[in-house]
């Protein structure tokens, strides 16, 4: 880092709020497809895509000139005041996309919390009912309503109680670090679960929170902060049928794991499951803030005008851009490329779980997608160590969950050259970190 680079960093630690965690103190000053450049000259390949909202990469030449042209004709065109062309356009765009016909009529706010917020709003309306039930490990957002749901690690709601009340929490099939996996001897798995989430969340409809109390059930439909966990075969099945017995909405929460990031549009779409409330965010506007939510008619339809809004909610030049988004996604075969590209990382990374020389730091690699997880043998901070490797190596790269669990989370579009070497830096750091300690003795049969 430069002089000049390291006293605005300087700068930035004493004046910024000290509550940001970040990964790195570098001062970012361009961005362009997979790479960002620091204000030191520093280019690093980035496998964050600023936690999944980049998706299309940095400053995407098509997202970019709706952006600019949409500035110079209307910035802010105030939802309560009137409709405006791009907001509309989009809605018009995103309808024969969503994952059911039955998705029709959306609303746009700014962050994934708020959306978050929005759909708790919506169900406790349209139920007349209270109560809301999230999965253990979910995390829903920073604001004083979704820290209450967020159940991914303490350090997001420490210190900042009484929070919203009326959330329960029940198991999500994590089943990796399922106890009843554990000791089946083999019998239960990802690929046989035991639905024992299934269960608990009967029970806490018997025990916490009868359904007639109950307004919702909120699902990240791939486990996001919690360690990219995607559910087994007919877990979220299962959960619609509790939701219809009970008269109880299911949200799908795919502010991470929507819009293309695990090889199709929505996520929900792998397991052809119907939500009666669809929360999107992150990667929509590529960078733009904006998200939202989208449920049928008859439910939005209830609430009274005059209780939704918001002053930015929707705002012209981050719907101009979300449009683009889509064109972009059409055009270019986005979902061909995560497919593709996704195979090749996963390669990656099963191909160190099964290295002699590896394989002992590595307990799972999962996901879908573009949306990978390594989770490495605990105790030893495996995830760290390879993290701050790939950073010496220029290349950004996130851990998450209470887990020692990295996660990859590329540009859809990546290219196949950017993916190689990133594929190059991913294994050398792990090698270099099962060098660094040793690695373990194999003893040879005769």
């Amino acid at each position: 880092m430069s002089a000049a680079a390291a006293k605005l960093s300087q700068f930035g630690v004493k004046h910024v709020a000290r509550g940001i965690g970040r990964l790195s103190t570098e001062v970012l000053d361009s961005g362009s497809g997979s790479y960002v450049t620091t204000v030191s000259g520093r280019k690093l390949l980035d496998f964050t895509s600023g936690i999944g909202v980049t998706n299309l990469g940095h400053c995407h030449p098509a997202v970019t000139k709706a952006a600019q042209a949409q500035v110079g004709k209307l910035v802010h065109g105030q939802v309560n005041i009137a409709f405006q062309k791009p907001y509309l356009e989009l809605v018009e765009a995103l309808i024969p996309l969503m994952p059911h016909k039955s998705l029709d009529t959306f609303f746009f706010w700014n962050s994934g919390s708020e959306a978050v917020e929005a759909a708790v709003k919506l169900a406790r309306h349209a139920t007349k009912k209270q109560n809301v039930i999230v999965m253990q490990g979910s995390y829903h957002g920073r604001t004083m309503g979704t820290l209450a749901m967020t159940r991914s690690k303490t350090v997001y709601g420490e210190n900042f109680a009484p929070l919203m009340p009326g959330v329960f929490a029940v198991p999500f099939p994590y089943c990796k670090q399922c106890s009843v996996a554990a000791h089946s001897d083999g019998k239960f798995g990802f690929e046989n679960c035991c639905m024992d989430p299934v269960l608990q969340l009967e029970l806490l409809l018997k025990r916490e929170t009868a359904p007639s109390d109950t307004a919702a059930i909120f699902i990240e439909t791939v486990l996001g902060e919690g360690g990219y966990v995607p559910p087994p075969a007919g877990y979220l099945a299962r959960v619609r049928e509790i939701c219809d017995k009970n008269g109880i909405l299911m949200v799908a929460d795919e502010v991470q794991c929507g819009y293309g990031r695990t090889g199709k549009l929505f996520a929900i779409e792998h397991w052809g499951v119907r939500p009666d409330i669809l929360v999107m965010a992150k990667g929509i506007a590529n960078g733009f803030p904006l998200s939202g939510i989208v449920s049928r008619k008859e439910l939005m339809d209830m609430q009274k005008p005059g209780s939704m809004g918001g002053t930015y909610s929707g705002n012209a030049v981050s719907c101009a851009a979300a449009v683009a988004v889509l064109k972009a996604f059409q055009e270019e075969k986005i979902l061909e490329n995560v497919n593709a590209r996704g195979e090749e990382l996963k390669a990656t990374l099963r191909a160190a779980q099964e290295d002699p020389k590896t394989r002992h730091m590595i307990y799972d690699v999962r996901g879908l997608g573009l949306m990978l997880a390594l989770e490495c043998v605990p105790g030893k901070g495996y995830a760290s160590k390879i993290q701050a490797k790939c950073m010496e190596k220029d290349m950004l790269l996130l851990a998450t969950s209470i887990y020692d669990t990295l996660r990859f989370i590329p540009p859809l579009n990546i290219t196949k050259e950017d993916m190689a070497e990133g594929c190059r830096i991913i294994r050398e750091a792990i090698e270099e970190v099962a060098a660094e300690e040793g690695y373990p003795e194999t003893s040879a049969k005769g």
